[in-house]
């Protein structure tokens, strides 16, 4: 008995079930191929997030270590250290740092990261100084290659100028958030031949870097103001004044955008003597007169500072 040969619908039907099977075959191949990439994919972006907040945390804590940094040369100031180039002794102590950040990083999250400081310079803001540090790192198959910058604060550490400028050796001693002066500064006057260098016999001023909030300046003719700034002891930002960077090297004036403070004088003397603005007082030398003549502790200015901090009458302040 012969075999009957399929007819074209039967043909059809075989066609169509192996069409099918191949297509379902195709499907599985391309879910499990797709499923397995959006794992790796998956994996891959994990591994490259936990690679960026690594890089983000190094990055941030750079401002808290270049803040050390500066703190370490301020120490050395106050230490009787001469710092003769601020800049090159605040990157030596921060790579220090960097190194020990390096390495905690590595056993703490299995990074290599390599680091250097490029430069440490003044920024548009007196309180700020700016870091720009080269870091390599790498992690698996990521790797970050980059220049850092942060910019690092100076407030709440303390002013170098008074000792880097006069040295531990004249006596200027620092307590009770003060700068104080003793004789130091009457000396330094007196070989200079300023006038009147008995005035500022026990003069005081502000240790620790505060900034004023007193803005515009011209407020602290306002009742009361000026009182509150010399009792808190803030610090004024200055065309003229010196930055930080240059304060540890016991410069009185800098080309930067610096800050000025009040050295206040505790006399009963009311003759002409130094401006009390330190800038003016180290640097630029022109007299001022008491803004009191009858108040002891009264500020000594010249009529250009009066202007500024709106102290331009008789009045007392």
């Amino acid at each position: 008995m012969k075999a009957k040969k399929l007819d074209s619908k039967g043909n059809i039907i075989v066609g169509t079930t192996a069409i099918l099977i191949v297509a379902l075959l195709l499907i599985s191949i391309f879910v499990i191929t797709t499923m397995t990439l959006i794992k790796d994919s998956n994996i891959d972006s994990e591994a490259n997030d936990n690679f960026k907040y690594i890089i983000d945390d190094y990055s941030d804590n750079l401002e808290v270590l270049g803040r050390d940094a500066i703190a370490e040369a301020t120490q050395k100031v106050y230490n009787g250290l001469p710092i003769r180039d601020s800049e090159d002794q605040i990157s030596k102590n921060l790579d220090k740092l960097l190194d020990d950040e390096n390495n905690e990083f590595k056993q703490k999250y299995d990074i290599d990261l390599s680091s250097e400081v490029m430069s440490v310079e003044p920024s548009d803001s007196p309180w700020k100084v700016l870091f720009k540090v080269k870091l390599n790192g790498k992690k698996d198959n990521n790797e970050f290659n980059q220049i850092i910058e942060r910019n690092a604060s100076i407030e709440g550490l303390r002013d170098p100028l008074p000792i880097a400028k006069l040295t531990i050796a004249s006596g200027v001693m620092a307590y009770d958030d003060k700068i104080h002066y003793k004789t130091a500064l009457s000396a330094y006057m007196l070989v200079h031949n300023f006038d009147s260098p008995e005035s500022y016999i026990e003069a005081t001023a502000p240790m620790t870097m505060k900034k004023c909030p007193y803005d515009p300046y011209v407020h602290h003719g306002d009742p009361g103001v000026l009182r509150d700034c010399l009792d808190t002891g803030y610090f004024h930002e200055s065309a003229d004044g010196s930055c930080y960077l240059c304060r540890l090297e016991g410069k009185g004036k800098c080309p930067h955008y610096g800050m000025e403070v009040f050295i206040q004088t505790h006399t009963p003397l009311g003759n002409e003597s130094l401006s009390c603005s330190d800038h003016v007082v180290f640097a630029d030398h022109y007299n001022g007169e008491k803004i009191d003549p009858n108040d002891w502790d009264s500020l000594i200015l010249d009529s250009s500072h009066r202007k500024k901090y709106g102290l331009v009458g008789n009045e007392s302040y």
